[in-house]
């Protein structure tokens, strides 16, 4: 029956954000199998494929086919609010071009890195960094790796507490994430690339853990700019 078939896929979604919103499970964690979901909810599979479909839409897993350490559905965000929401609507309706993307994080992301880095109490930066190590896994393919990516950066935008920036950069999330994976896909070097943009992440968490706002915004403006300029044959600011 359709209805019992719907309360079905609602308790392997409850469950599996009752675990997210809880820390029994984190970005970069690989969620059970179809089979042991199924198996542990006492629900179909194909309850289980429709709860983890709706859960992609979210922007909160990434699935892929296919066997090895890479398949399955991988977690990559969590849980956000209402006027996030909203925007990753209009931008699956309409998008928004490239070059727009970029200089709003510039804006926002630039003022995000200062505020932390130069706040009287030190921020709690335990979830980025959580995030760094996960991406440090050399089974990650290209888009767990970019959407761990985003999650970083929206992270950082979570520990200001300023939730108009963190609202706003969930809801640019599936934008930032889609230009992201298309330029990976004219990269030389996919393994090189990758390195380097670990170790920025990694030199502007540190600019902010030292207190030293101007620098953690020449980093995060170098790191934003310097991704597009490597994945675009046109220039940001025409």
């Amino acid at each position: 029956m359709p209805g019992t078939e719907r309360r079905a896929w609602e308790v392997v979604l409850e469950s599996i954000e009752a675990d997210l919103l809880s820390g029994r499970l984190s970005p970069g964690d690989h969620l059970p199998a179809e089979r042991a979901l199924a198996a542990d909810l006492g629900v179909g599979r194909s309850s289980v494929r429709e709860a983890l479909r709706v859960l992609e839409v979210l922007g909160l897993i990434r699935t892929a086919a296919g066997s090895g350490p890479s398949a399955g559905a991988i977690i990559v965000a969590l849980p956000g609010g209402g006027m996030s929401a909203l925007m990753r609507l209009q931008v699956a309706a309409q998008g928004f071009p490239v070059a727009d993307v970029v200089k709003t994080r510039l804006i926002l992301e630039a003022a995000v890195v200062a505020d932390l880095a130069g706040a009287s109490a030190r921020p709690d930066l335990a979830g980025s960094a959580q995030l760094l190590d996960a991406m440090d896994s050399p089974a990650l393919t290209e888009a767990e790796f970019l959407a761990l990516d985003t999650q970083f950066h929206l992270s950082l935008a979570t520990a200001s507490g300023n939730q108009v920036i963190t609202a706003t950069m969930a809801g640019l999330r599936s934008a930032i994430e889609g230009y992201a994976r298309a330029g990976a896909l004219g990269l030389a070097s996919w393994a090189e690339t990758s390195a380097r943009l670990r170790g920025e992440h990694r030199a502007i968490l540190a600019a902010i853990a030292t207190a030293e706002p101007a620098l953690a915004r020449e980093r995060v403006v170098a790191h934003i700019e310097g991704y597009y300029a490597e994945t675009h044959d046109h220039p940001l600011h025409a």
